[in-house]
């Protein structure tokens, strides 16, 4: 077939312009925002009268408001160490220049709850990108059908409820609490809401026992939302107690990460070392990488923050098993995956990019 210059000489031009227009943008794109947000520790105390537990109040390093939060928000706290966790804002969310948090001393944990105890001391410099929310209080009224709330926290979960509490009574909304844990000693912020009255009923198992579903629940009505935070068993009892009661919402919050449903054994091959680690059928696939000693960064061990997105280079005899809500389906297409939750299916091999 005959080639028409003209039709050449037009596809050169276009490809030209196409090429200079590209350049242009790229040069035009503005670069990416930097939203780290530099924080200095203010003020420490303790709020447990076991001294387990450290408030730590912070303000913008460079003086700044610092953006702004609502009740159940969190920050997800860059350690001097490098590690990352997230810690509930407990302080007034009015405040504009003061975040507050509090955290539980582990001393068997992944380590970042001993760092901030020891390290994180009045004119401490960290950073954070600022808070997020995946536990907010959607208020009778303004979005929610419901009438009143229930608020159950235990021990160190009071942490997310505690600026709700102030939030419902400045609406005049009813509601009700129970704060529950090991002793009185052991409940951080007794002094604090010891202003709501008998709103509050605090309960420990030294002097009542171990709480039922049905002890922290209450005459939970028709129209109620019920906003819990604590130990895994205890928010498993809540929502099993709750099972066929449409009239009720439920919103919780996990401090820990949840138990594996319905998991397989596979296997994991981290490619700095070559080394195939099995992971069992109740575990989850960070926890035996920690457990062979290939430490992967991680934070809210719960599917959703994206610190543990890690590439996987290969996958023998299985598939990739995604549980988590964050990825979307190019990430996931591109070999992505959250290693915190998502595992492999049964007998697979993943490689991964550690």
């Amino acid at each position: 077939m005959r080639h028409d210059l003209s039709l050449r000489v037009a596809d050169a031009a276009i490809s030209g312009m196409w090429a200079v227009s590209g350049r242009l943008r790229n040069a035009a794109a503005p670069p990416a925002a930097d939203r780290t947000i530099a924080l200095k520790v203010a003020e420490r105390r303790v709020v447990a009268r076991d001294q387990d537990v450290v408030a730590v109040s912070f303000v913008g390093a460079d003086g700044d408001a610092l953006p702004r939060w609502h009740p159940g928000a969190h920050i997800d706290l860059h350690l001097p160490s490098g590690l990352i966790r997230q810690y509930s804002l407990c302080g007034d969310p009015a405040d504009a220049h003061t975040y507050r948090i509090a955290v539980r001393r582990i001393p068997d944990g992944g380590g970042g709850s001993v760092e901030v105890h020891d390290t994180l001391h009045p004119g401490a410099v960290v950073t954070t990108h600022g808070p997020r929310n995946a536990f907010p209080l959607t208020v009778p009224g303004y979005g929610s059908p419901t009438r009143r709330f229930r608020f159950i926290a235990g021990g160190i979960g009071i942490t997310p409820i505690l600026p709700m509490l102030g939030l419902a009574e400045r609406l005049g909304v009813d509601w009700s609490m129970v704060y529950a844990g090991r002793t009185p000693d052991s409940l951080p912020f007794l002094d604090e809401i010891a202003g709501f009255g008998d709103k509050i009923t605090v309960r420990t198992d030294d002097r009542s026992g171990l709480p039922s579903a049905g002890d922290l629940l209450g005459d939970c009505t028709a129209g109620t939302a019920v906003y819990a935070c604590g130990p895994a068993p205890m928010l498993t009892a809540i929502r099993a107690e709750l099972v066929g009661r449409d009239d009720v919402e439920l919103h919780f919050e996990r401090f820990a990460a949840p138990p594996v449903v319905d998991g397989r054994e596979f296997s994991v091959t981290p490619a700095s070392t070559g080394d195939s680690v099995r992971v069992g059928a109740d575990e989850t696939l960070l926890a035996a990488l920690n457990r062979a000693g290939v430490h992967a960064r991680y934070s809210c061990q719960q599917g959703f923050c994206g610190t543990c997105r890690t590439r996987v280079l290969a996958v023998a005899d299985g598939s990739v098993e995604h549980r988590d809500t964050l990825l979307t389906d190019p990430e996931r297409d591109a070999g992505m995956m959250l290693i915190c939750v998502s595992r492999g299916t049964e007998g697979s091999d993943l490689t991964l990019d550690l």
